[in-house]
């Protein structure tokens, strides 16, 4: 599934499958997920070694290319901030 910049909310909703499809999260947990919502260092499901398939999956499913360079530890800090950064890649 490629998301198109038309797409109002596609980002966010594929953000939140693939943190739920990745981490083995219930999909009713990442649904009540908001822009503040905590992740790296707070969900002990998202550790270092979850980042990658995290970052794999999300290249897949928006059809984007995520530089080594791009990822730190603000875009992982939030739900909103994986978003927005999701957002800026995909209007790229």
């Amino acid at each position: 599934m490629t998301v198109t910049v038309n797409d109002p909310g596609a980002t966010e909703d594929v953000v939140r499958a693939v943190l739920a499809d990745v981490l083995g999260l219930d999909p009713a947990r990442v649904a009540a997920f908001d822009a503040d919502t905590q992740l790296f260092g707070s969900l002990p499901e998202l550790d270092s070694m979850a980042v990658a398939g995290l970052l794999t999956e999300l290249e897949d499913r928006l059809g984007i290319i995520i530089d080594d360079d791009e990822v730190d530890g603000e875009m992982l800090e939030s739900f909103g901030a994986l978003v927005s950064f999701a957002e800026a890649k995909v209007a790229a």
